[in-house]
């Protein structure tokens, strides 16, 4: 039989191949942009047949349809490595649950310890070799179909063919069903850059030098950095980051990134997923300079660290003055997840003449309208530490920026104390008084 008779033999509709699925069963939805539409729908319409079918997804970018039918998550029970911000949603609705993760560990919890009864993803079309590529998300896909006893594809035309790298595919001989679909990616708006985020990225600027390598977080403030390392006279620049975002393209653009002065993969633009603007996935669609890779080879610090001067640039939720940092919950409230923060903070920081910044606005308002400080004395209670305070290089706000490396306990208090709003460092120096980390000599700046 060949590739296009197994094809054929495979090929069935969404509602038979989801038929596979068993009360108890746990089903993987894949990851980001590469999470099922039809077969969801699909498995969402045999509700009643069903019990306990436990999923797992990362970062929701569409309303599941097994979590809608479902509002009580009596048939369904839908847990996710990393919230998006309708993940949060369902969080506090009682519908989702949060997986706690080392995000370059995720393809070995896999391996070591997961079961996996069904896996369904959507894929590029298969190629003439047999193959069907992820598109954009490597991440822990392969790892996650190896476990898997059944595999069911979702073949969509509009999925960019995302060159690797590593694991980026799978062959037609390992497939179990398939389903022909067509349905547009999701299209993330990058969110705008404010005055406060481009007052951090000045402070950041200076320490990138020709040849820096480098990663992106989320948001406004990292997109703020790309668009002014776009405006720059950088040269040479080189990408390794988790997400490949539309900063990115625009830096390649503007001719700031050739990779030429990487010391692993030379001239590719290294990276795990990719969530963006269509202009994001054409620029990945079939372009050699791109490398998509599994997270645990670009997340991993030792892979990351074999670069020189990585800079790492990421956001938070708050910091309290012993350096402890807090990316993903507001108190008990889950709003993220751990991501690539650590693994970034790590490596960058073991790169020759490598630089990670922890980056976050000195206030944000309350829902009561009060204007309060994210720079405290302790984490609020139950907030989870996402950063160890060991871990942390530099921290920067729009007040300046300062390195915690090295630093004992009353150093550290004063160097935060230091990027603090104005309105809160006389507070901030009682509290850490009180707490034994302020020296009576130490003067701010």
């Amino acid at each position: 039989m060949n590739i296009l008779e197994e094809y054929q033999s495979k090929l069935t509709s969404p509602e038979k191949a989801v038929s596979v699925v068993k009360s108890g069963d746990w089903v993987d939805y894949g990851s980001f942009t590469g999470q099922p539409v039809v077969l969801d729908k699909a498995l969402a319409a045999r509700k009643d047949e069903l019990e306990d079918v436990k999923i797992r997804a990362v970062t929701a970018v569409r309303m599941p349809e097994v979590v809608k039918v479902d509002p009580e998550a009596r048939h369904f029970v839908y847990n996710n490595w990393h919230f998006s911000g309708l993940d949060r949603k369902l969080h506090d609705q009682g519908v989702c649950w949060y997986s706690p993760i080392l995000y370059n560990e995720l393809p070995s919890y896999y391996r070591r310890f997961l079961d996996v009864d069904v896996a369904m993803i959507p894929v590029a079309p298969m190629d003439e070799k047999g193959f069907f590529n992820f598109g954009p998300q490597v991440s822990h896909t392969k790892a996650m179909l190896e476990k898997a006893k059944i595999i069911i594809l979702e073949v969509n035309p509009k999925i960019p063919r995302c060159l690797g790298g590593l694991e980026e595919a799978i062959h037609i001989s390992a497939v179990d069903h398939i389903v022909e679909t067509e349905w547009e990616l999701p299209q993330i708006q990058p969110v705008p850059p404010t005055e406060l985020d481009n007052r951090i990225a000045g402070f950041i600027m200076p320490e990138l030098v020709d040849g820096s390598c480098i990663q992106l977080g989320i948001g406004g403030m990292p997109n703020a950095m790309g668009k002014i390392i776009a405006q720059s006279d950088l040269k040479d620049l080189g990408v390794h980051t988790e997400m490949m975002t539309e900063a990115f393209v625009e830096m390649v653009e503007a001719g700031r990134v050739t990779g030429a002065r990487k010391q692993i993969d030379r001239y590719k633009l290294t990276y795990t997923f990719s969530m963006g603007t269509q202009k994001t996935y054409d620029f990945l669609h079939n372009n050699p300079s791109c490398a998509i890779y599994p997270v645990d080879y670009v997340n991993n610090p030792w892979i990351i660290a074999k670069n020189d001067h990585v800079i790492a640039i990421n956001n938070c939720v708050e910091v309290d003055l012993f350096g402890q940092v807090c990316s993903e919950s507001s108190g008990t409230r889950q709003i993220s997840g751990t991501g690539g923060q650590v693994d970034f903070t790590l490596g960058a920081y073991h790169s020759q003449g490598g630089k990670s910044f922890i980056c976050l606005e000195s206030t944000y308002k309350a829902k009561n309208g009060e204007i309060r400080s994210r720079i405290n004395p302790i984490l609020t209670p139950g907030a989870i530490v996402t950063t160890h305070r060991a871990m942390v290089n530099y921290v920067v706000t729009e007040h300046g920026i300062v390195n915690l490396k090295g630093k004992s306990t009353w150093e550290r208090a004063e160097a935060l104390i230091s990027i603090a709003h104005p309105n809160f460092r006389d507070d901030l120096i009682k509290d850490a008084e009180k707490m034994g980390i302020w020296r009576r000599t130490a003067k701010l700046a």
